[in-house]
Formats: C-alpha cells, sequence, structure tokens
C-alpha cells in the first residue's frame, strides 16, 4: 500500500493562526471598527493571498500611506478601490502581516519605525531603505525607491531643518 505524503501547510493560514494568538489582528480589526471601515474577509483565489482581512474605507490622519496592515489586517483608504483589483498592493501587505507573524506580533512596530527612521535618515524617504518594506517589494507596494544620501550632504540638511533655514537658497547679499 502506497505511503501518503500529509498535505503541505498552507502559509496564510499558519500567518493568521500566528497574528490571531499574538493579538494583532484582533488590534487590527478594533482599529478598523473604531474607524468605521466595512471590514470583510479577503476571498483567496489565484494569486491571492489567504488568511487575511480587509478594511475598507479608512479616512483617518494618520498613516498617510494608502494602505497599511496591522496584524492580518489590511486597511485601505477610498482611493485605493477594489482590492481585488490591486493583486500587487495586497502581495506586499500579505507579506507585512507574514512580518507581524515572524517578529512575534506588536514587536514588529518598533522595529519597523526604527527601520523606516533608518531609511529617511539615509535617503530622505522612509520606505527606500527600510528592510521590512524592501522584503515586501517598494514597488509591489507603490514606493518609488530614493538614492542614499552622502553622509555629508545629508547632515547639512538636518543641521539646516534644526535651525529652520530648510531648503532656501543660500545666495549671499551683493558686496
Amino acid at each position: 500500500m502506497p505511503t501518503r505524503c500529509p498535505a503541505p501547510i498552507e502559509w496564510g493560514r499558519v500567518r493568521a493562526a500566528l497574528n490571531w494568538a499574538n493579538l494583532t489582528t484582533p488590534l487590527g480589526l478594533a482599529i478598523a471598527r473604531a474607524a468605521r471601515c466595512r471590514v470583510r474577509p479577503y476571498a483567496p483565489g489565484a494569486a491571492r493571498p489567504a488568511g487575511l482581512w480587509v478594511a475598507e474605507g479608512f479616512e483617518g490622519p494618520l498613516p498617510r500611506a494608502a494602505a497599511f496592515t496591522v496584524g492580518s489586517v489590511v486597511v485601505l483608504r477610498p482611493a485605493v478601490g477594489a482590492p481585488e483589483h490591486r493583486p500587487d498592493l495586497m502581495r506586499h501587505e500579505a507579506a507585512h502581516a507574514t512580518q507581524y507573524a515572524l517578529c512575534g506580533g506588536l514587536p514588529f512596530l518598533p522595529l519597523y519605525f526604527a527601520a523606516a527612521g533608518w531609511s529617511w535618515l539615509r535617503t530622505g524617504d522612509p520606505a527606500s531603505r527600510n528592510v521590512f518594506e524592501r522584503a515586501a517589494g517598494l514597488q509591489r507596494g507603490g514606493y518609488c525607491e530614493a538614492p542614499p544620501i552622502p553622509w555629508r550632504r545629508r547632515g547639512r540638511q538636518l543641521a539646516a531643518a534644526a535651525r529652520g533655514t530648510g531648503r532656501r537658497s543660500r545666495s549671499r547679499p551683493p558686496r
């Protein structure tokens, strides 16, 4: 009698279970409900990640992103449209859901913000050198990659911003 191999583990279901256990999915659902989003399961299909919830209609001031993920809940602004028509964006957000699971839930948030700070320091953009955004796919998430700014020039930019001079012209007065 031939032996039967066990069915392969579907990562989407494992990720969903981990994010329920680490309480980030309940947190994401609470955020969505508080923001009066319409919440529904994201129907898996061909090239659609399983185990996600979609919260549509987010209009809060922060974060400014068109979409963000908390646990296995993908929160979308109205301008995004139907997630079924944005498979690349949904794969990007599914990667963030996986990152929550692998980081043990809430520890993902300070790690993500530290990576965003590093990216902003290096490029002036919070996504370009953010290890989590890069792993999720910058282009799939709708980001353009900014080149690193040389340390010396970045130091001058930060010093000017601290003085309140910003990027204003530094022309010398006539003599």
